[in-house]
């Protein structure tokens, strides 16, 4: 527990010396998609019967929470595998690969929460009026540990920076606007529709909607916001025991 600690610890210290350009940084994205789509369209557009706004925040919530815990995780071990050769270090260190593995996954969710909760700040401060419960939190911190698992496999298996930016352009930033972050998935062609409700981060968009509204479906977007995290954490796992 205390190797746990001590790798959350250094991350807390990375991210407190650039507290204030790590915080401006995570919220110009967001207030960016809130001008554009929530703002400046709300107003005109209605969605299942209530405002625009009210649709695209807990959408603008899942996609920044995918993007940062998923880029802080990969690009912090593809730089210390690549460039710092510092990963080689941990490797022969007396550290235990799952217990690693889930500190800095950790890490990389939390930061990833942090910016949910600014978002989420902004939105009571500007009397958005949307209700954020403990579900709503709960699948937000999913999301995060989903993401964050995903970029440690990615930065253990891609072999270059230049492979990360390419892996965000061609998986990481289409889920970002097909995944019902933006529109409902009802206005998506059949077949695409059922392909893009398996992924992620439409789990979450539908879950932070409370769409559906039954207890089934309750249960089963963090039941399967869980399954992808066990498999990308695994994964992540599995590369690193074989790059020993």
């Amino acid at each position: 527990m205390e190797q746990f600690k001590a790798v959350l610890w250094q991350d807390y210290i990375f991210f407190k010396r650039k507290f204030w350009s790590n915080t401006v940084g995570t919220l110009i994205g967001p207030l960016l998609y809130l001008l554009v789509f929530g703002w400046g369209l709300g107003s005109e557009i209605q969605v299942g019967g209530s405002s625009y706004v009210h649709f695209v925040i807990p959408g603008i919530i899942a996609l920044t929470t995918m993007g940062l815990s998923f880029g802080n995780v990969a690009n912090d071990i593809n730089i210390a595998r690549i460039y710092s050769k510092s990963f080689e270090e941990l490797m022969v260190a007396p550290l235990p690969i799952p217990l690693y593995a889930a500190a800095k996954v950790t890490a990389g969710a939390l930061r990833g929460f942090y910016a949910a909760l600014m978002i989420i700040a902004l939105s009571l401060i500007l009397r958005v009026g949307l209700g954020f419960d403990a579900y709503f939190i709960l699948v937000t911190l999913l999301n995060c540990y989903v993401f964050a698992a995903l970029g440690f496999a990615v930065g253990l298996i891609i072999e270059s920076h230049r492979d990360i930016a390419k892996f965000s352009n061609f998986i990481i930033t289409p889920m970002s606007f097909l995944c019902g972050t933006f529109f409902p998935l009802d206005k998506m062609p059949w077949g695409i529709k059922e392909f893009i409700w398996l992924l992620p981060l439409t789990q979450t968009s539908l879950a932070l909607r409370g769409e559906g509204g039954d207890i089934f479906r309750m249960f089963l977007h963090p039941a399967i916001l869980l399954g992808y995290f066990a498999l990308f954490f695994v994964i992540g796992i599995k590369v690193w025991a074989k790059a020993e």
